[in-house]
């Protein structure tokens, strides 16, 4: 077997309530002053508040940048920066979603590395050289896992693209999944996010760079996420949303190590261009794609039915495997009130091929277990238009 890595983030807690340690975890760790990264939303409604009562309850001093939009533009990092700078931060405590925690990561990697305040220069696989501030993740939404992997997201407004950040230095030192913020979700942001975890998982088990270990974990995401999505979505039913929120962690902690695909690859087009929330474009997306590379993993398809979905598909043929697979996935993005169509999400025809232009050169592209090219995202995009 050749040698194969998987990084991991150092610790993390699961559970109703599960906040309540952070105060203890500062302290023990001596850290002194916080920078709490959310957005305006979490902040209006006094999510955010939850944490930094802890903070003050226990004289933790603390400030709030609350200014993270979705899809967070580059911009939004370096204001982040000077907060961070002029408050002198030694630590970041991410709240909110992938939004909030992507651009919390980008804060720590720049206040460590002063050399990429272009940001820019964070595409792709990177190579800095020091480990970013410290970052504790406190995930809001059951569906980024961004609390535990090497990986961010950052749009470029004038280029509209949204730039994949791969950096083993971004990894927050500590996750702490608390199902007791997650049920705060509105149903839309629970079904786009559930969503996005399920991309993630079936994504991860079908990359090209699977392996046992992260096949492992996806499989499980898999099937608690479609275990429970419809539930914690449809009746906010705890143990549903404490089951989908340890669902999208474990699928984080598979596709950080081996990568993702092209639901991906076309899905940050959509939020570049059209600022699409992300987990929404993936949800419209992904069964249009997985018919497509169905093709060439039918048989890990076979695995998940029968695993996971919990379908006797041992004698189904190529094409059964195909359709049902697609099928159950479409049935269950319905069931939580996922549109079918990216026309409805303002994607323009006459696009198209910008989109797959940029679709192209997406760091996720290489992952995808079937070949694509130029014209078969024109393919992809124009069936996803007209589902």
């Amino acid at each position: 077997m050749e040698i194969q890595k998987f990084t991991l983030n150092e610790t993390a807690y699961f559970g109703e309530g599960a906040r309540k340690v952070l105060p203890n975890e500062i302290k023990n760790r001596g850290f002194k002053k916080v920078l709490v990264v959310t957005d305006e939303s979490l902040y209006n409604a006094g999510v955010s508040e939850k944490i930094t009562d802890l903070l003050d309850a226990n004289n933790i001093e603390n400030t709030v940048f609350y200014d993270v939009k979705p899809n967070p533009p580059i911009e939004n990092v370096l204001e982040g920066v000077k907060v961070c700078k002029e408050f002198n931060a030694d630590l970041i405590v991410a709240v909110g979603g992938g939004s909030s925690i992507d651009t919390a990561k980008g804060i720590s990697i720049v206040m460590t590395n002063p050399d990429r305040s272009d940001i820019v220069s964070l595409n792709g696989p990177s190579n800095t050289k020091n480990k970013g501030l410290p970052l504790i993740a406190i995930p809001t939404t059951a569906g980024t896992a961004a609390e535990v992997t090497i990986n961010y997201v950052i749009t470029d407004l004038n280029r509209k693209i949204k730039m994949v950040c791969v950096d083993e230095h971004d990894i927050p030192i500590m996750s702490i999944v608390d199902t007791e913020l997650m049920e705060t979700m509105p149903k839309s942001v629970a079904s786009s996010t559930g969503m996005d975890a399920l991309t993630h998982a079936i994504e991860g088990y079908i990359t090209k760079s699977k392996n046992i270990m992260s096949q492992m974990f996806s499989m499980k995401a898999i099937e608690l996420i479609y275990d429970n999505l419809a539930k914690a979505v449809n009746e906010k039913d705890k143990d549903a949303i404490s089951k989908v929120g340890l669902g999208q962690y474990i699928a984080g902690m598979a596709f950080s190590n081996v990568g993702l695909g092209i639901v991906h690859s076309m899905a940050h087009q959509l939020g570049a261009v059209y600022d699409t929330p992300h987990g929404l474009a993936n949800a419209i997306l992904l069964p249009t794609v997985m018919e497509f590379n169905g093709e060439v993993v039918y048989e890990d398809f076979r695995e998940i039915l029968i695993q996971a979905f919990h379908i006797d598909a041992k004698d189904f043929t190529k094409e059964e495997v195909i359709k049902t697979f697609c099928e159950i996935i479409r049935n269950l993005s319905y069931d939580v009130g996922i549109t079918q169509t990216i026309k409805d999400v303002g994607v323009k025809e006459e696009d198209f091929e910008m989109l797959a232009e940029k679709a192209m050169e997406d760091p996720c592209k290489p992952g995808n277990p079937r070949e694509v090219t130029k014209e078969d995202f024109i393919e992809l995009y124009k069936k996803a238009y007209n589902e």
